[in-house]
């Protein structure tokens, strides 16, 4: 049987501690510091709630610098944690606190109850419930129901959600009608793309409620949102092979001395970003055993549409995963086949979608590729883009006929047919040269033959 926590011996802490495989003597005494002061407070009171936190942050806070509130924070966050793992408290207070409120971060708990009034931060913090509105059972069970039918269904929740959230804290008159409560939230935002999430959520509607009631007429879409919407997209960045021999070295030269692998890390992910295609969502998925360096293969499972494809990668790609593999190793990573190709320290050992993007993009910045700030400039996805019309550069140098290839090349992304691969096809002036080329070399005659048949 689990023993339960605050225990008298303190020999949790201990275990704990012990189990992280901290790397200094200086770690594992802080860390035994601040849960030993945890452990402190939570002995003088019979439950582990909101007054235990309170009082232990109020006496941190005396014994040591607030700038160091983060880091002890962290530390109470991940003892947490494993104490609900292991069932020795019942529940977790800070989770707790983050249920009430309806958030997925800590921060923002931990800086409401080190606040002046912790109770009105707590409240200032507070989300509406998700599908809490009038709606929301009718959306929620939408989402289920096509879930159930093996739809992977993300975005449209999301939005699902926003609108949700919208209802909950805007609530309009009783009996109002669906299209009201559209308008009045396309009347929040002026902006085009807020223009086009109302006529997505208009569409979604209209599916929902012809589920509900198939004798419903069908809705016709209104094209002109998405339009007006794609007249403000970017034109995709396609970067130069020199860009991205800059961009490799910047990320095998990456100063993270608390992160050792991760330089080695961000380097093998711009190159198979680039040299294979892959989107974030798939290199922060890519498992130790998709990788078969005796053939020279990875393998990409469920992506989008369900879908699951075998890679050939070039022989100069495979050598660089053998050498981040066995600097993987040497770095102490897990050696199940089932653990994260990109590997790290903390928390279930893989990057997240978003924590690539975040590296990925600093290497561009710093790259000089991208502002020091914002959204402006080239984006990680980029590097997708780039590959397709460097890969089609490469056939017309070499005489190939891109159209021919054009169809390995969309399996090869893992697209349903062409027409989503052409989508990626930027037209750049070298690109153009090569095309008016082959056109003077191929379709010219076909022109002058043509001419020379009129009589």
């Amino acid at each position: 049987m689990t023993a339960r926590w605050p225990d008298p011996d303190r020999a949790i802490i201990g275990r704990y501690v012990a189990s992280l495989d901290l790397r200094s003597t200086k770690s594992r005494a802080c860390y035994a510091q601040v849960l030993h002061g945890l452990q402190d407070v939570a002995e003088r009171y019979e439950a582990l709630d909101q007054e235990v936190l309170l009082v232990w942050l109020r006496e941190s806070a005396v014994r040591r610098a607030p700038s160091t509130l983060l880091h002890r924070t962290r530390i109470v966050d991940r003892f947490f944690e494993r104490l609900a793992e292991i069932g020795a408290i019942q529940r977790n207070p800070v989770s707790a606190l983050r249920d009430e409120c309806n958030i997925k971060q800590c921060m923002p708990i931990w800086r409401a109850l080190a606040s002046r009034n912790p109770e009105e931060a707590l409240a200032e913090l507070h989300q509406p419930r998700p599908f809490g509105s009038v709606l929301g059972e009718m959306m929620a069970e939408h989402v289920a129901m096509m879930r159930r039918r093996g739809y992977k269904y993300t975005s449209q929740p999301q939005l699902l959600l926003r609108f949700d959230r919208f209802l909950q804290l805007h609530p309009g008159p009783e009996a109002e009608p669906l299209s009201a409560m559209i308008d009045r939230w396309a009347k929040t935002n002026g902006t085009l793309n807020h223009a086009e999430e109302c006529e997505k959520l208009a569409r979604v509607f209209a599916k929902i409620l012809r589920h509900r009631d198939p004798s419903i007429p069908m809705r016709r879409p209104d094209p002109r949102p998405r339009k007006e919407a794609s007249k403000q997209w970017r034109t995709p960045h396609i970067y130069s092979p020199a860009d991205v021999r800059r961009m490799l070295e910047i990320a095998r030269n990456y100063p993270s001395p608390g992160a050792p692998l991760r330089p080695q890390s961000m380097y093998t992910m711009l190159l198979l970003a680039y040299c294979a295609g892959l989107r974030r969502g798939e290199l922060a998925r890519l498992d130790l055993g998709d990788v078969d360096l005796h053939a020279g293969t990875i393998t990409i499972r469920q992506t989008k549409f369900f879908k699951t494809r075998i890679l050939p990668l070039p022989g100069s790609v495979v050598v660089e995963l053998r050498a981040y593999i066995d600097a993987r190793w040497r770095a102490g990573g897990s050696q199940d086949t089932r653990s994260g190709l990109f590997w790290h320290e903390r928390g279930d050992g893989h990057y997240t979608p978003e924590m690539i993007t975040w590296l990925l993009t600093d290497v561009i910045r710093r790259a000089g590729l991208k502002p020091l700030r914002g959204k402006a400039g080239p984006r990680v996805h980029d590097l997708r883009h780039s590959m397709v019309v460097n890969r089609i550069l490469e056939w017309y140098r070499t005489g190939n006929n891109p159209q021919d290839r054009l169809p390995f090349l969309a399996t090869y992304l893992g697209h349903r047919d062409i027409n989503s691969t052409l989508v990626y096809i930027t037209v750049t002036q070298e690109l153009l040269h090569y095309a008016n080329d082959r056109f003077r070399a191929i379709g010219a005659q076909c022109l002058s033959l043509g001419q020379e048949a009129q009589p």
